[in-house]
């Protein structure tokens, strides 16, 4: 057992080069799992990118609004605000309330009050994704 103790011998430089590039990698192996799931998350995320198409067209009794999907996955509207009030009298074309990725235009048009020249925010909640949020000012009488 002393005998043991007392060895200087150590692991063969065969063994010890073999263990290193085993470490090595599972190293690799475990950094690339991470980074697949990290930009597997963050690509899901930023599927749905709503943008406003043009301006609004207001009418006596309701504002019609345009929006466009330009990312890579399907958007379907949820709610739409106006001033931080849910509009519950909203009208979708298509009805579906689907907005295809890759440039997929909806019309919303939400019966709604206003008043000229006052400024109003609006919001357009996907079920998933950000909100596309913006302020319109009503035209003149």
């Amino acid at each position: 057992m002393k005998k043991m103790l007392k060895s200087k011998e150590g692991i063969s430089p065969i063994l010890a080069t073999l263990l290193l590039i085993v470490i090595a990698v599972a190293a690799v192996i475990v950094t690339y799992a991470w980074v697949m799931t990290f930009t597997s998350s963050q690509s899901e995320q930023a599927g749905v990118i709503l943008r406003k198409d043009a301006g609004c067209l207001w009418k006596t009794g309701n504002v019609t609004i345009y929006v466009r999907n330009v990312g890579t996955s399907d958007a379907e509207i949820d709610i739409v605000y106006i001033n931080e009030e849910p509009q519950t009298t909203v009208a979708y074309n298509p009805s579906s309330r689907i907005v295809e990725k890759d440039g997929g235009l909806i019309t919303i048009v939400v019966m709604f009050s206003w008043t000229s020249n006052t400024e109003y925010d609006f919001q357009v909640s996907p079920k998933v994704g950000e909100p596309l949020k913006f302020t319109e000012n009503s035209p003149s009488a």
